[in-house]
């Protein structure tokens, strides 16, 4: 062979060897991979009654949409770091300390709700988005509410925590619109005051309202109605002081997508039956959703609202 030949040579070889050392160096620099791998273990946010997203099938069992996303995400970072098995360790959490759990590393991955917004993010980090939400209200069947107008003189339920009555306040349709606000300290608590008539309405992102009446004793006793509050992108969580993980979290969803899971994935949680009841939730895939999936990006809920 000749010099310039062994040359070339060595110069590739140094390359691969350069690449294989920069790889090494982002997955040593995060403290979160660091952790998984010298733990065999991750700890994933959960909900308990954000059905179908993230919620409980019982005997400390979850499952949902974004449960199963970040299952496999997780299994796309353990082939990364060379290990043979990873302990994922549930930590249910409410809309009250989702956000102080990640920040202070009780929970590495959060795979829950949330919407990914500006404030949010000077605290937290939100992965791409893989689920559009649209904020609406749930009624009973036989309560003659149809639109926002109809809330006045009304008592409206939402959970603790969340953005939702703010974004009702906010609408221009409930500009003098005057109602009064009773909180559940999760989704499924403010299913039952609007279940149990101490709520007249339920303002809540469209898939949990679906799912909760999915899951409710008689479906056909309640419907969605009026006008969408709200666009907003829901997100999987991760700690702000951690880019490589959030890096490796985008790579891995990257994946799911371009592998063609994701309709996959909606076809099961949104379309077909779902435990533990085996109830449809029925909803339809959005333009919005598709879209994100079509061009991921970690863009706040602010970029998705009409100007």
């Amino acid at each position: 062979m000749k010099a310039s030949s062994f040359l070339v040579s060595g110069i590739r070889a140094a390359l691969v060897a350069s690449t294989l050392v920069c790889a090494h160096s982002a997955i040593a620099s995060s403290a979160t991979l660091d952790k998984i791998k010298a733990t065999g273990a991750v700890t994933m946010g959960v909900r308990e009654s954000s059905i179908p997203m993230s919620y409980t099938t019982g005997d400390s069992r979850f499952d949902g949409f974004h449960i199963e996303v970040c299952r496999m995400i997780l299994n796309d970072i353990k082939d990364k770091l060379g290990m043979s098995t990873l302990r994922i360790n549930y930590q249910p959490v409410t809309a009250q300390n989702r956000m102080p759990l990640v920040q202070n590393g009780t929970v590495d991955i959060e795979c829950g709700t949330t919407t990914n917004n500006t404030a949010r993010q000077r605290d937290v980090s939100f992965a791409n988005t893989l689920y559009v939400e649209e904020v609406r209200i749930a009624v009973k069947a036989n309560s003659g509410i149809n639109s926002i107008s109809q809330l006045a003189g009304k008592k409206v339920a939402t959970t603790t925590g969340t953005t939702s009555v703010q974004l009702l306040r906010k609408h221009e349709k409930a500009t003098g619109v005057n109602f009064d606000e009773v909180f559940g300290k999760d989704h499924s608590d403010s299913f039952l005051l609007l279940e149990s008539g101490r709520a007249d309405a339920f303002v809540m992102d469209g898939s949990i309202l679906a799912g909760n009446i999915a899951n409710s004793r008689n479906p056909k006793d309640y419907k969605i109605v009026g006008e969408v509050l709200s666009t907003e992108p829901i997100a999987i969580m991760v700690r702000k002081d951690d880019p490589q993980f959030k890096a490796a979290v985008n790579a891995a969803i990257a994946k799911i997508v371009a592998n063609g899971s994701m309709p996959k994935l909606w076809d099961k949680w949104f379309l077909k039956p779902i435990p533990p009841k085996n109830s449809v939730v029925g909803l339809e895939l959005s333009a919005a959703t598709k879209n994100a999936w079509a061009n991921l990006n970690d863009k706040p809920a602010e970029d998705y609202q009409k100007k």
